[in-house]
């Protein structure tokens, strides 16, 4: 079983690590590989990119508000663009988490009510870290990715979304099987769904 992390504890160094890592991988996207598929099916890699842009100020919305009206992909960011637009969402998110009261007060989603230690750990951290990898998969794994960042959410993944807690709602798949020797990422990857 792999290491859950504590959402008692403050998930913003999570989150750091996961946002600053995924803004390098997010940097090296060749402009030529915008339209390649994902392991997450309904994008590709433009269309992920603006749901990761989108999300981050999602989350950055539910920190300054307490609720969030779910945005759309950002539109007119150029091909060359993405990076940017993904560190200033970055920012943001960052910046709207920074007061340590707001990791305890409530966030409300369609899903539920939750403190904001809580949102930021099972939805950001987990949405970050699963897409980041479907990212790299999408570009041939060009950037070593943090190993321990994985097996954490893992962690978090299987106690909190077992493998009977799939179909409508759930914005994850039926758990696959990974092949032997699958790293975290690979076996978070199979969880969520994802065809590794």
């Amino acid at each position: 079983m792999s290491a859950t992390p504590d959402v008692t504890a403050d998930p913003r160094r999570l989150l750091d690590r996961a946002v600053a890592q995924l803004a390098g991988l997010v940097a090296v996207v060749p402009a030529d590989r915008l339209g390649d598929p994902t392991p997450c099916t309904e994008f590709d890699v433009r269309a992920l990119l603006g749901h990761l842009v989108a999300g981050a100020h999602d989350g950055a919305e539910l920190g300054e508000t307490g609720t969030v009206e779910w945005s759309g992909p950002p539109e007119g960011v150029a091909d060359d663009g993405w990076s940017a637009a993904y560190e200033e969402a970055r920012a943001r998110l960052v910046a709207a988490w920074a007061d340590d009261a707001k990791l305890a007060r409530t966030v409300k989603v369609e899903w539920g009510e939750f403190p904001g230690a809580v949102y930021l750990t099972s939805g950001m951290v987990l949405e970050t870290v699963a897409h980041t990898w479907d990212l790299s998969r999408a570009l041939g794994h060009p950037l070593p990715l943090d190993p321990e960042l994985a097996e954490l959410v893992l962690g978090w993944a299987e106690r909190f979304l077992p493998a009977g807690r799939r179909g409508e709602g759930v914005p994850f798949g039926e758990v696959r099987a990974v092949p032997a020797g699958a790293d975290a990422y690979g076996r978070l990857a199979g969880w969520l769904g994802r065809e590794v």
